[in-house]
């Protein structure tokens, strides 16, 4: 039986709780420097594959290489997402293609000067000392794969560098926590099989996205940590997509990160009642007029927006604060080793208020060194802990 335990959390948790005090803009600059801010899910991807040039400032979206400099980057794991409507034809492996396409030619090769691809942690570091952002890209949907090992291979040796093994649809070997029916489900032994090559080529295998089985199969065969890219807290935001007080901590006794989601929605149970997520009426008729709709990633969101709208029902912001709840929480449960950002921007139509863009990341070192967290911890968690993970996944290569 499963059972959960508060691991020894040393000094970090004393820090993590003290009071409140004034902290200065020079500070909070000196610590920000200081870390290596790596986020581990950013959408951008969606838009940079239709034309958008990520180089100029925008007023749209939460992301270009002007805000990412004001937010202090050093590395972006970039979304290969795959949406479902792509397995109809198998044509999610031509999508991943395209999705690869666009981190490599209209992201690194269009402005060499401020992203490198980043292929190792040792790259990671590297290009950050040289003042770049290092880009790196994670599958998101493993239906990417068409129930190929070979296609995995393929991916890994193009560069991907992690796999969510499903996206908000159950496929052919892993149930996903974005269906009713997929909720019952894990990895089959062909998913088994993905895992191992996984963890053989040395790809994360992350687990946002799963669910609750598929998560702990994949734990269960995986003799590399686990990953979740962009995943918040459960027992804050009672949503499928969060994950349990169980699963957060089996996760860091293996070694794993859990990076934390800054979708309003993950972060509050305001903002969830208010969205498809906890809204049953909403969910349904936006389910129901997606099933014929094709279009892009903005398109489809606009059109899902659009159903809300209509039924009168507007997501309740989340704020700046819930996110360090969060933080807070993981730290309490599973220590200072397991935390991270994934942000998901351009992946989520709500983000907090402070946290708007991926400029506002100073926002989030402020209101950490004012809960008392040390700037150890902030660099721990700001890209030290992903970094490690990558590190021991690079080491149980076969």
């Amino acid at each position: 039986m499963r059972f959960i335990a508060t691991l020894a959390l040393g000094a970090c948790a004393i820090s993590a709780q003290a009071p409140k005090r004034t902290i200065t803009d020079a500070e909070v600059k000196k610590v920000h420097r200081s870390a290596l801010v790596l986020d581990t899910h950013n959408d951008v991807t969606s838009r940079t594959v239709t034309g958008f040039d990520i180089g100029k400032a925008s007023s749209e979206g939460h992301t270009d290489l002007i805000r990412y400099r004001a937010g202090g980057f050093g590395a972006q794991f970039f979304a290969v997402f795959v949406a479902a409507n792509y397995v109809e034809g198998n044509r999610s492996a031509h999508r991943a293609m395209d999705m690869i396409d666009t981190v490599k030619y209209d992201i690194a090769g269009k402005h060499p000067n401020d992203f490198e691809m980043a292929y190792t942690a040792a790259d990671i570091v590297r290009i950050h000392k040289k003042g770049k952002i290092a880009s790196l890209m994670g599958i998101e949907g493993g239906h990417a794969i068409e129930d190929s090992l070979r296609l995995l291979r393929d991916f890994y040796a193009l560069g991907i560098r992690y796999m969510t093994l499903t996206h908000s649809n159950t496929n052919n070997w892993a149930g996903s926590s974005g269906d009713i029916d997929g909720r019952t489900k894990g990895l089959t032994d062909f998913g088994k099989d993905v895992v191992r090559e996984m963890n053989r080529l040395g790809m994360m295998v992350d687990i946002s996205h799963v669910s609750d089985k598929t998560f702990w199969d994949a734990l269960e065969v995986s003799s590399a940590p686990l990953l979740a890219s962009h995943s918040s807290c459960r027992a804050i935001s009672n949503i499928p997509r969060n994950m349990t007080d169980e699963m957060i901590i089996a996760l860091a006794r293996k070694g794993g990160v859990v990076q934390v989601n800054f979708g309003c929605e993950f972060l509050s149970q305001k903002s969830a009642d208010t969205s498809a997520f906890g809204n049953p009426a909403v969910r349904a008729k936006i389910t129901e007029a997606m099933k014929e709709f094709k279009g892009t990633l903005a398109e489809r969101r606009a059109k899902m927006r659009e159903v809300s709208r209509s039924m009168g029902v507007k997501t309740v912001p989340a704020t700046l604060a819930d996110a360090v709840a969060h933080i807070d929480h993981i730290v309490k449960i599973a220590g200072i080793d397991a935390v991270g950002i994934g942000a998901d921007y351009d992946g989520v139509d709500c983000v907090p208020e402070g946290l708007d863009d991926v400029s506002k990341m100073p926002n989030l070192t402020r209101a950490l060194l004012e809960k008392g967290y040390t700037a150890k911890d902030i660099r721990k968690l700001y890209g030290e802990n992903l970094l490690r993970v990558m590190r021991n996944v690079e080491k149980a290569r076969k």
